[in-house]
């Protein structure tokens, strides 16, 4: 019989982000305590998004609620690398990054746990942005994901593939 497996991935649906945005961009814009602050969220290339506001606490605010819409689409808020604010003449700035993608430090710490702490005749195989874990057993497979959901690898787990 053929081995069983899944993939660990760390994928987010951009149209989701995209969703999420507009409607932080919606909620700025019609906000009462948002107005005349100069609060706005816009894309800034592919992969970054840039919020910008009159103060520091308006912007900590804006990036509350992008989060918060970031929340409700089931983003979850390791996917996104929210960097410092920043003053730029009169307004202040903040940039963030989608984080996608499994680094190969993370793979060596995911493919570890899963020797170290998995069920026996457990395989976890590096390809690239991703990880393939097989097994024999569909039973074994399930204590992997279950295992790894209660790890904190400090980036969005997603598992795909299973078969």
């Amino acid at each position: 019989m053929a081995d069983s497996s899944f993939d660990v991935v760390s994928k987010v649906e951009r149209q989701e982000v995209d969703n999420a945005l507009h409607q932080a961009e919606k909620e700025l814009n019609t906000r009462f305590d948002f107005r005349g602050t100069g609060a706005s969220i816009e894309w800034s290339g592919e992969e970054s998004i840039t919020l910008t506001a009159d103060t520091e606490e308006r912007l900590k605010a804006a990036l509350d609620v992008f989060k918060e819409k970031l929340i409700r689409r089931d983003i979850s808020l390791k996917a996104f690398d929210a960097g410092e604010p920043a003053q730029s003449g009169k307004v202040y700035k903040l940039t963030g990054s989608l984080v996608q993608g499994i680094t190969t430090e993370n793979a060596k710490k995911i493919s570890k746990k899963i020797r170290d702490e998995g069920p026996k005749g457990v395989k976890a195989q590096i390809q690239g942005e991703e990880l393939r874990v097989s097994s024999k057993k569909r039973d074994d497979l399930q204590a992997v994901i279950s295992l790894l959901k209660g790890e904190d690898f400090g980036i969005a787990l997603q598992f795909v593939n299973y078969r």
